[in-house]
């Protein structure tokens, strides 16, 4: 899993049939430090997240392991929000 941050929505009126209902995020992928990399990934949203979020996000074949998700033509998908995280002991990142 990876922490990132969700910094947009992508909108499509037309998608495969198994995609509709879904609701999609650019994520971009922070490090342990709470600094944005640039990375962007377009996620499938499974927990109810938004604009602004940190999220856990999982990739690959991993992306296809959630209730929603599984079997489905995904490769991201948002698998957690994240309340607090601390790196030796310093608290880098609370939600408010």
């Amino acid at each position: 899993m990876l922490l990132g941050k969700v910094i947009g929505t992508v909108v499509s009126t037309q998608k495969e049939e198994q995609l509709k209902g879904f609701k999609f995020y650019i994520v971009e992928q922070v490090d342990a430090n709470n600094h944005l990399t640039g990375d962007t990934i377009v996620a499938v949203d499974s927990v109810g997240s938004g604009i602004g979020e940190i999220v856990l996000y999982a990739t690959g074949s991993s992306a296809r392991q959630t209730k929603i998700t599984e079997n489905k033509p995904v490769d991201a998908v948002i698998v957690a929000i994240v309340d607090t995280w601390e790196v030796e002991g310093e608290v880098k990142y609370k939600k408010d």
